[in-house]
C-alpha cells in the first residue's frame, strides 16, 4: 500500500477545480495537502502526491482556488474571530453554521485571521502564519462564503507592509497614542494653547473654519468649548490616522480594503458630540472608515461581560447608533467584544446590521477550557505560570481582577479547575498570560488541542453560537 492510499481524507476540502483535485489528508496524525491533477507551483511532494501545508503551497492553492482569498466586506454585518492557536477556524465556521440550526439566517460575514501586532509579539507568530493557519482552516471546513482578514491595532507605520504582504483586507487603526485624555478636564485656556499647537496643515483647514462649521451644525448643538475639547481631545489622533491611511494606500496600490478607525483603548469614553466630530472630520479629510469603535461608557474587559449598567449603555449607545445613520458610511464596531451578552440585544436593537464585533481572547480561553476539563495537570501548570506572571502582563490591559481572588491549583479538585473559565478574576488572569503560556508550553499546549479538537470544536461552537444569534434575523 503505498502512502497516498494510507492517506485519509479530512472536513470537507474536496475541491475539482479546472481538472484538478484538491484535498485535505491525515496521514500519522499529521495534515497534507493531496493534489491529483496539475502540481506545478507546489513544493515539497514525496512523490506520492502530498504535500506539506507550507506557506508556498498555501499561496499556490489561494492562486487557484479564489474563495480561500479573504475579501473586503463593506457594510456587511461583521464578527471577528481572534485565533492565538491557529486551530479555531473550524470551531469558528461551526458555530457560524450553527446560526441556521436554531432558525436564524446566517447573515454575519466573518473575519477569521485576526490578529493584533501585541498578540503577534507575544504568541511569536507572523500575519502571514495567521493567515495561511486561517486559510487551511476554511479550505478544510469547505466555506465558500466571503471573509475578512483583520490587521489588529496598527499603531505605527511600520507596523502595514507584513499584513500588505500577506494579503490583509481590513486595517484597524489605533491612534490612541495620540488622544489627549487630559481635554476633558484643561482649563478654556489651556485647550486655546494646546489648540495652537495642532499641525493644522495635516487638518487641511484653520481653527476659524473649523468652528465654523460646527457653531450652527443643524444635526446637533455645538458650543465652542465642546469643540475645543473635542478638538484637542482627537485632533493629533486624527492626523495620525490620515497619515497611515495614505501610506496604507500607497502601498496596497489600489487594491480595495476596508479601514476602521479605533479609538477604545483611551482613559475617557467618547461623549456623542466627540463621535460626531471625529466622524464628520474623517469624511472632510476622505478618510474612507468602513468602522468607526468609540470608547463606550462603562468597562469593556477582556473575556468577561459588560462592567457596568446596562440601561446607562443604552442611553447613551442610541445617540451613537443614530450619528452613524446619520453618515451612513460606517458601521458601528465593538471593540473587547467578547462575552458581552448582557449588551448585545442593545446593540443590534440600535445599530441594526450596521455592526462589527471585535473578539480575541475568548477562543483562547475556551482551549483552556478543554485543558480544564482533559488535562488537569497541564491547566495546573498553567494556572501557576498565570499567578506569577499576571502582575507584569496586566499592565497593558484595563482589568478588574485581583489575584488574591483566585485560588492556587492546591486548593483545588481537578472537577473544579473547569469552573475558573466562568469566574472574573480568573478568567482574565489566565486571559492576559497568553504570551507567556504559549511561549512556555509550546507545543505541549498545541499538540493537546489538535488531539481534541472535536471538544474545542465544540466548545466553540456552543461559545460563540451566543455571541452570534443576537445579530442574525430570524430565518422567514
Amino acid at each position: 500500500m503505498n502512502k497516498a492510499s494510507e492517506a485519509m481524507p479530512i472536513g470537507t476540502s474536496t475541491v475539482e477545480h479546472a481538472g484538478t483535485t484538491y484535498e485535505l489528508v491525515v496521514m500519522g496524525g499529521k495534515k497534507f495537502l493531496s493534489v491529483r491533477g496539475d502540481q506545478s507551483g507546489f513544493a515539497g511532494s514525496d512523490d506520492a502526491g502530498l504535500f506539506p501545508l507550507s506557506a508556498g503551497n498555501a499561496a499556490t492553492l489561494r492562486s487557484r482556488l479564489q474563495w480561500l482569498n479573504p475579501v473586503p466586506l463593506g457594510l456587511t454585518t461583521s464578527f471577528g474571530f481572534g485565533d492565538r492557536l491557529g486551530l479555531a477556524t473550524e470551531g469558528h465556521v461551526q458555530s457560524l453554521r450553527a446560526v441556521r440550526e436554531v432558525g436564524k439566517e446566517m447573515s454575519v460575514a466573518p473575519i477569521f485571521a485576526q490578529q493584533s501586532v501585541r498578540e503577534n509579539t507575544r504568541t511569536g507568530r507572523t500575519p502571514q502564519q495567521v493567515m495561511d493557519d486561517a486559510m487551511w482552516g476554511v479550505f478544510e471546513t469547505g466555506w465558500r462564503d466571503p471573509w475578512g482578514a483583520d490587521a489588529d491595532h496598527i499603531k505605527i507605520l511600520e507596523h502595514l507592509p507584513p499584513f500588505v504582504a500577506a494579503g490583509y483586507t481590513f486595517y484597524t487603526l489605533d491612534p490612541s497614542d495620540h488622544v489627549d485624555n487630559d481635554a476633558n478636564h484643561d482649563s478654556i485656556e489651556v485647550l486655546r494653547q494646546k489648540v495652537t499647537a495642532l499641525k493644522w496643515e495635516a487638518l487641511q483647514t484653520d481653527y476659524d473654519s473649523l468652528w465654523a462649521r460646527y457653531a450652527n451644525h443643524s444635526f446637533m448643538p455645538f458650543t465652542e468649548e465642546i469643540i475645543l475639547r473635542a478638538l484637542v481631545k482627537y485632533g493629533r489622533a486624527l492626523i495620525h490616522t490620515a497619515t497611515i491611511a495614505d501610506a496604507l494606500r500607497t502601498q496596497l496600490a489600489g487594491k480595495p480594503f476596508d479601514l476602521e478607525m479605533s479609538v477604545d483603548e483611551t482613559d475617557t469614553p467618547t461623549t456623542t458630540q466627540e463621535h460626531f466630530f471625529i466622524a464628520n472630520e474623517l469624511v472632510r479629510l476622505k478618510i474612507p472608515v468602513t468602522s468607526l469603535a468609540p470608547r463606550f461608557v462603562g468597562k469593556f474587559q477582556k473575556g468577561v461581560d459588560y462592567i457596568g449598567d446596562p440601561a446607562e449603555f443604552e442611553r447613551e449607545f442610541v445617540h451613537h447608533a443614530a450619528i452613524m445613520k446619520h453618515f451612513g458610511t460606517y458601521k458601528m464596531s465593538i471593540h473587547t467584544g467578547s462575552d458581552k451578552f448582557s449588551l448585545y440585544p442593545i446593540i443590534a436593537k440600535y445599530a441594526g446590521t450596521l455592526v462589527h464585533v471585535k473578539t480575541a481572547g475568548t477562543s483562547y480561553l475556551e482551549a483552556l477550557r478543554v485543558v480544564a476539563q482533559s488535562n488537569p495537570n497541564l491547566f495546573r501548570r498553567i494556572l501557576t505560570l498565570a499567578r506569577e506572571r499576571f502582575q507584569i502582563e496586566r499592565k497593558s490591559y484595563y482589568l478588574d481582577a485581583e489575584l488574591d481572588r483566585v485560588p492556587t491549583e492546591d486548593k483545588l479538585t481537578d472537577a473544579q479547575l473547569p469552573d475558573l473559565l466562568n469566574q472574573l478574576d480568573s478568567r482574565q488572569v489566565l486571559h492576559v498570560v497568553f504570551g507567556s503560556v504559549l511561549t512556555t508550553f509550546a507545543p505541549e499546549f498545541q499538540n493537546f488541542i489538535v488531539e481534541h479538537i472535536a471538544d474545542y470544536n465544540q466548545c466553540l461552537k456552543v461559545h460563540f453560537l451566543r455571541h452570534l444569534t443576537p445579530f442574525c434575523k430570524d430565518a422567514s
